[in-house]
């Protein structure tokens, strides 16, 4: 069996499988269904692309047989629009159903349904048209199963290549199948076990035959476990690549590469050899599948034991069921039915809420509560009787981690400019490249002087700014002075820089 490669598959191209469904959601997703039938029909007679004239067509031909069909007199093309928007079906334009011009410019389209969409119709109708009774556990399988095994086998052997794929396409399929059977089996029964209390007659009715085809299933499973697993080693002893290679080079899926065809059979092989071969590690898929039909069997037989004895004892959900409603109908008035069933089924009075316009005076006083218009309701008030209010204000998050790296690192940046005013003052701004610490202390220096000088007589007067201990002082200067550092250089026209230490 292929791997499922749904999993695969991301948001984005899931959202677009999904929309396919969209026509199952619409108010009139009846019609929607006739129009894909009516569509299948064509389909059928090898009538591919269609128009709207064909489809209403074939839903009367569809009307004549089912009185329930939708025939929709107008908004046919519509429909099939929206078909074709959802993905379900494919829209082509075509020139030569037109008959004039006026035609052609109305896009006489054609339909027809898209592969996906084709898959999606199908999966519809299967959910649809599903049956209990058509679920079994096949135990014939297995004899066909071990001859496909071994025919396998000495095909490989002899080098029949078709035979090859034909055998392993066969095998592949009859596990998919099988895997499908027991799927749809367990769920069922699951099913008829739940709902046996509100029908036990009919889980009476069918006990006997299924317990026989669970019974038979796994005694035709252990009768040929062994022999599959056996069959599966002489498959493989006779060259596993060599087969896989065979099967790939007689597949026909033309939209495949060899390589992936390659990957496909041998994941089909892996799948297979899971079902029948155990490696002693973890056991097999149909030693699992045989495991869970025996825990079935005896699910059954205990809800059998219970049914019996309560059926003998005469209490059950259908008598005490049976009990109520007797007492309900012999009960004096409505209150006390109803009260009754309130305390039967714990049904409590609905909770009425209140509250006031934020108008009032555009109501009049003499309006109904049927007539007057609606006011928001919190859902607060809605579901525990309180009004709404903006809570106890949270605790504030704190982060001792990040606070201490942060003090750390404000003490490491502080000493670091503490560290570069001294040497500023040591050995000056000339002569030299300033580093982005120096340059930084530099430049908070220069602006608290430039800041703070002054104009005097209308000159501008020497202008002075300490930091650290470091003192900067900005001189009138004709020549002006520049500072050269790792970003570049610093000009001051009109002004020379001196630095010193504090006190000298």
């Amino acid at each position: 069996m292929a791997e499922r490669t749904a999993l695969d598959l991301d948001a984005l191209a899931v959202s677009d499988r999904f929309q396919l469904f969209n026509f199952t959601r619409r108010d009139d997703h009846i019609t929607y269904l006739w129009i894909l039938r009516a569509m299948d029909r064509l389909r059928e007679v090898h009538q591919v692309q269609v128009g709207a004239e064909d489809v209403a067509a074939a839903l009367r031909e569809l009307a004549g047989v089912h009185p329930d069909v939708t025939v929709p007199e107008r908004g046919l093309r519509h429909r099939l629009d929206e078909l074709s928007a959802d993905g379900v079906v494919h829209r082509l334009d075509d020139a030569s159903r037109a008959g004039n011009l006026a035609s052609y410019r109305n896009r006489q389209s054609v339909y027809q349904f898209s592969e996906l969409g084709y898959r999606v119709y199908q999966a519809v109708e299967n959910v649809l048209g599903a049956r209990v009774e058509d679920v079994n556990l096949s135990r014939l399988v297995f004899s066909d199963v071990l001859a496909d095994l071994r025919s396998l086998a000495e095909a490989n052997r002899t080098g029949q290549v078709e035979d090859v794929y034909r055998r392993l396409s066969r095998v592949d399929a009859v596990m998919e199948d099988m895997g499908r059977r027991s799927a749809r089996f367990h769920v069922t029964l699951g099913e008829i076990l739940r709902s046996t209390e509100a029908s036990p007659d009919t889980f009476l009715r069918y006990k006997n035959a299924l317990l026989v085809h669970m019974s038979d299933f796994m005694a035709e499973l252990d009768r040929y476990l062994p022999r599959l697993d056996r069959a599966v080693h002489e498959v493989e002893a006779t060259g596993l690549a060599t087969l896989l290679s065979r099967a790939a080079e007689a597949d026909e899926r033309v939209f495949m590469a060899r390589d992936d065809r390659l990957v496909d059979w041998r994941r089909r092989w892996t799948a297979v050899r899971a079902w029948f071969a155990s490696d002693g590690t973890a056991p097999t898929r149909a030693a699992e599948l045989g495991a869970a039909t025996r825990s079935a069997v005896s699910g059954v037989i205990a809800l059998l034991r219970q049914i019996t004895e309560a059926q003998r004892g005469g209490v059950n959900r259908s008598t005490q069921l049976r009990h109520l409603a007797e007492w309900v109908f012999n009960t004096p008035d409505e209150g006390a039915a109803h009260a009754l069933m309130g305390a039967a089924f714990n049904v409590r009075s609905a909770r009425h809420l209140g509250a006031a316009h934020d108008d009032d005076e555009q109501i009049a006083p003499t309006t109904t509560w049927w007539d007057a218009p609606g006011v928001e309701v919190s859902v607060t008030l809605f579901r525990s009787d309180r009004a709404p209010s903006a809570g106890v204000p949270k605790p504030v998050r704190r982060n001792p981690g990040a606070r201490s790296e942060l003090r750390r690192r404000q003490s490491e940046d502080r000493a670091a400019e503490r560290l570069a005013a001294r040497r500023l003052a040591a050995d000056g701004a000339h002569d030299r490249v300033l580093d982005e610490t120096d340059t930084r202390v530099l430049l908070r220096l220069v602006t608290r002087a430039l800041e703070s000088r002054g104009v005097v007589a209308g000159r501008l007067r020497s202008a002075t700014a300490s930091d650290g201990g470091t003192v900067v002082r900005l001189v009138p200067s004709d020549r002006g002075s520049t500072v050269r550092t790792t970003q570049g250089s610093i000009h001051l026209p009109g002004l020379r820089l001196e630095l010193a230490m504090k006190g000298t």
